[in-house]
């Protein structure tokens, strides 16, 4: 099965989960940018609020084809419980009837909370939903250095 992993990483966790899942699945890795950068604040306040209340920010469009694969991992961390906002934007993006995978990195947060609703929204994409995972990081959020 064709796959490509998807992430959105504001501290570094998720990518160095998502390139180790690439190299496990000998699959291409991209990683999705927000046009606008965030602070550390910014993640924290506006962004745990957006990740609440599911909205969806402007990203930078992936660099793949994305109708090119059966399996499209999804992979970015959790905010107030959720997946950041640009998994939202993300999960937009995905074309009907793939297999999806998310993978959810927590430095502390329980994210099963927003699981159903997760779920929800990448099925009215008319794909499916393989797993939603959560790796627990035990790493305090910070700014990834660019």
């Amino acid at each position: 099965m064709k796959s490509v992993i998807l992430y959105y990483t504001f501290g570094g966790s998720t990518k160095k989960e998502a390139e180790r899942i690439g190299a496990e699945l000998e699959a291409p890795v991209y990683r999705v940018r927000e046009k606008r950068n965030r602070s550390l604040l910014g993640s924290f306040i506006p962004g745990g609020f957006q990740a609440m209340k599911r909205k969806r920010v402007k990203i930078l469009p992936p660099e793949a084809d994305l109708s090119a694969f059966e399996r499209i991992y999804i992979g970015c961390p959790v905010w107030a419980a959720y997946p950041a906002p640009a998994f939202n934007s993300i999960a937009d993006l995905l074309p009907a009837g793939k297999e999806v995978e998310v993978f959810l990195c927590s430095g502390g947060n329980d994210p099963r909370p927003s699981d159903e609703g997760t779920k929800r929204m990448i099925e009215a994409k008319g794909c499916s939903v393989t797993s939603i995972y959560t790796i627990p990081t035990g790493v305090a959020p910070s700014k990834l250095k660019e």
